[in-house]
């Protein structure tokens, strides 16, 4: 686990207020999503102040108990698990991941919104470190294609051991064309998540996370040659074709945030059961509809260390790939 056990939140705050650290909003907001390195080293057993494990998959509509032991499965150091699941089954998809972490960690909170899921799951000695958790949820207008799974999104903020912390999963509106209405869906969660407690839900927050099924798409590539670059593991290339990246450098969306790089391949859409993209009489053009980005309000102190960023490639019952990401949060050195 990580420090956070062993450390009180008055002295760690008092750190941050003596030293005027800062985090890596340092400098102020930018326009646009910061893409920041990987660093494969987690600092979870020595300066890690709290390790969180980040994981969003479209399910699709179907269960597979194996695909969602695979979410989990290995490398387990983590003090939170935070799970954001669109399209989940109507089945109990929370018994099922309680089984699979039974051994290791607990259900902390979960929140609900037909077809959008969020779980929150924490080490066995974790329940006394939460000094207060609120759950909300937001729906979009329209339906997702199918009755019963819906647009918008589940919340959730957490003050554990004194880190306040905002988790939003979220399934935004689908199809290559309706950029302006997954950005207008973007902008109308953020003004009403929360809103029932009288103020934004980020406000009070040290960390910001979104994840989920924000479906924006490639953008000015065909299907083919798109293919082609990722059988060439050129799928780096297609980065500046993302339409997520193009709006938030208009200002339009997830201003000041970060995310890792995209090295891993697209994750929408596949053919169920395979790696294989889509092969219908679409022939969508792949797109990294699945992703996680992260907020650190200036004035926290804390900085974060993304230690890793990547889809899994096994998970083969859905036409999405999930996407994990392993998120280590510290206080900043006087040095940094």
């Amino acid at each position: 686990m990580g420090n956070c056990s062993s450390r009180a939140l008055p002295k760690w705050r008092s750190q941050l207020q003596n030293k005027s650290l800062v985090s890596i909003d340092d400098g102020g907001t930018h326009d646009g999503i910061k893409t920041i390195p990987i660093q494969k080293v987690c600092e979870f057993t020595t300066n890690a102040v709290l390790c969180v494990c980040i994981i969003t998959w479209n399910m699709n509509g179907k269960m597979s108990v194996e695909d969602i032991t695979k979410l989990v499965r290995s490398n387990r150091k983590f003090d939170l698990l935070v799970v954001g699941l669109q399209e989940a089954p109507n089945c109990d998809v929370s018994e099922v991941m309680q089984e699979t972490m039974a051994d290791t960690h607990i259900l902390l909170g979960q929140k609900n919104m037909q077809s959008l899921q969020m779980l929150l799951f924490g080490s066995k000695s974790s329940e006394k470190y939460i000094r207060e958790m609120k759950v909300d949820k937001h729906a979009v207008v329209g339906f997702g294609g199918m009755i019963g799974r819906k647009k918008g999104a589940v919340a959730m903020y957490i003050n554990f051991s004194g880190i306040r912390m905002v988790f939003v999963s979220c399934h935004l509106a689908a199809h290559e064309h309706k950029v302006e209405k997954r950005n207008s869906e973007f902008q109308h969660i953020s003004r009403s998540l929360f809103s029932k407690y009288g103020k934004p839900y980020a406000q009070s927050a040290d960390i910001t996370v979104w994840l989920g099924d924000l479906n924006y798409r490639l953008e000015g590539i065909s299907s083919a040659p798109a293919r082609r670059m990722i059988e060439e593991n050129r799928q780096s290339k297609l980065r500046g074709k993302d339409q997520l990246l193009q709006e938030a450098e208009k200002g339009e969306v997830f201003n000041g945030y970060y995310e890792g790089t995209l090295s891993f391949k697209p994750t929408y859409k596949y053919d169920i059961g395979s790696s294989i993209y889509d092969t219908s009489h679409k022939i969508r053009v792949p797109s990294w509809t699945d992703r996680i980005l992260f907020k650190v309000d200036h004035s926290s102190g804390l900085d974060a260390v993304l230690s890793s960023y990547e889809s899994l490639d096994c998970v083969r019952s859905s036409d999405h790939k999930p996407v994990k990401a392993h998120l280590c949060l510290k206080v900043r050195s006087g040095d940094d």
